[in-house]
């Protein structure tokens, strides 16, 4: 059983204590990570970055330049969040009105993207596998799987959770492209994989593009 490896940080990072940082996690150049921010495992918090006081991640998140985490952010296992992508907390700011005790959660749940200059406005849920484009502004709660484009953001499809847009067949079954994995609209604006479960890690031979999910299948049995 191997050691785990404890986080690294540049020595440009600044990293206020207490806070808590997974094993693996690498910070990158003149990152600030401040008292009380949670960070899990293996993440990797670009140049420049920002984790406020008592902002959530989960594992395996990867965080580009130039992106702030400010207080009320929960970000699940898996996220991508792109370069200079925009995060808020507050709907209403005023540089006159103090609203710290009136930060809004915003919730960025497991596997989603949000693609580079794109803005999250604040006490919305982006759901499991969603994809936001790169400029997109989104103002309300994304489903699972989601595609979202514009401004504001307006789904134009589903994607996969290798980033494939899905297409139905006659069936209404989706399969994506890349890892053969299938999915399905089991209610109307409601898609669920039909292979693996929604929390389920991604198996490690689909992670890296090995073989597609029906190849792994039959090498199992």
């Amino acid at each position: 059983m191997s050691t785990p490896t404890p986080f690294s940080a540049h020595p440009t990072a600044v990293i206020d204590q207490p806070c808590r940082i997974g094993d693996g996690t690498k910070i990158w150049h003149f990152a600030h990570i401040s008292a009380g921010a949670q960070i899990g495992a293996q993440c990797s918090l670009g140049q420049n970055t920002y984790v406020a006081p008592n902002a959530v991640l989960g594992d395996r998140v990867k965080v580009q330049n130039n992106v702030a985490i400010y207080e009320g952010l929960v970000i699940e296992d898996d996220v991508f969040l792109g370069p200079s992508c925009v995060l808020t907390n507050v709907s209403n700011p005023r540089s006159q009105v103090v609203r710290r005790a009136l930060y809004e959660k915003t919730l960025i749940r497991c596997g989603a993207t949000i693609g580079a200059n794109a803005t999250i406005v604040c006490g919305v849920t982006v759901g499991r596998y969603a994809f936001i484009a790169a400029g997109a502004v989104v103002t309300r709660d994304v489903p699972d799987y989601a595609f979202m484009v514009g401004v504001p953001a307006r789904q134009r499809g589903w994607m996969s959770r290798h980033g494939h847009p899905l297409r139905a067949d006659t069936h209404g079954i989706m399969t994506c492209p890349e890892s053969k994995l299938r999915y399905q609209e089991t209610q109307p604006g409601v898609v669920r994989c039909l292979d693996l479960a929604e929390d389920a890690p991604l198996p490690a031979a689909l992670s890296i593009g090995a073989v597609s999910y029906s190849e792994l299948k039959q090498a199992r049995t």
